[in-house]
């Protein structure tokens, strides 16, 4: 369980406050997929940079269990980050000079998970419709090809919280569909999702949503969904 509690979170540019996160909160346990949305800049990617342990919040707690994570040692929530955490970045940060395999497979190498993890890297890829693209390097793929990389690279493995940045931002409606099914399954499969997006698409695979308006959730749109099986 992941909760999100009061969260504020203050940047300073130039002489202006931008108050990117004002009291967010959020809950979510095993098999919730969590869909936050809104306009660019509104707060988005700090509140899972948060959830990440990524970005300690000026006030307010994240906590997992019982725990804050921002009250663990700097070596605990580097641990929570290798082994809970399946983060997607906006911005990919694959490594140029490694296959789309060793793209994926950089989380398991990471965790020191021993045995042969072709199997799980094949099934992932499979899924997202990259498997052919496994040998290949990221200057050989379209934007759109780097972007299920990344995703794969975030779902490879049995990490308990996946946390996704506009997993599908630069994706045609067949592929963005290719990803919904995927998440909704990971979901299926007792993970915690919680995605950033502009895209409304996902709206209808998730167990529940919520807007953000410069840093404030709008009361609203915080309502429960059914779950995709359901």
């Amino acid at each position: 369980m992941i909760d999100v509690r009061e969260v504020t979170k203050t940047y300073r540019k130039g002489g202006a406050e931008i108050r990117a996160a004002d009291g967010l909160s959020l809950r979510a346990g095993p098999g919730d997929l969590i869909v936050i949305h809104g306009p660019s800049g509104s707060g988005k990617s700090t509140l899972l940079l948060m959830i990440g342990g990524m970005l300690p919040p000026d006030a307010g707690a994240v906590l997992s269990g019982a725990d804050d994570i921002y009250g663990w040692s700097a070596a605990r929530r580097n641990r929570y980050r290798k082994h809970t955490v399946g983060f997607m970045f906006q911005r990919f940060f694959l490594m140029p000079y490694l296959t789309v395999f060793d793209n994926i497979r950089i989380p398991l190498a990471l965790q020191r998970r021993p045995g042969d993890h072709t199997e799980a890297i094949r099934e992932v890829a499979d899924r997202l419709r990259i498997a052919d693209r496994l040998a290949h390097r990221p200057a050989e793929l379209s934007v759109g090809e780097q972007q299920r990389v990344a995703l794969a690279r975030a779902l490879v493995g049995d990490k308990a919280l996946i946390l996704l940045d506009e997993p599908t931002g630069n994706l045609d409606v067949e592929n963005i569909e290719i990803i919904a099914e995927c998440l909704a399954e990971e979901g299926r499969r007792g993970r915690t999702i919680v995605v950033a997006t502009h895209d409304r698409q996902l709206l209808d695979i998730a167990t529940a949503s919520l807007r953000i308006e410069r840093g404030r959730i709008a009361p609203a749109d915080g309502q429960s969904r059914p779950r995709p099986d359901s």
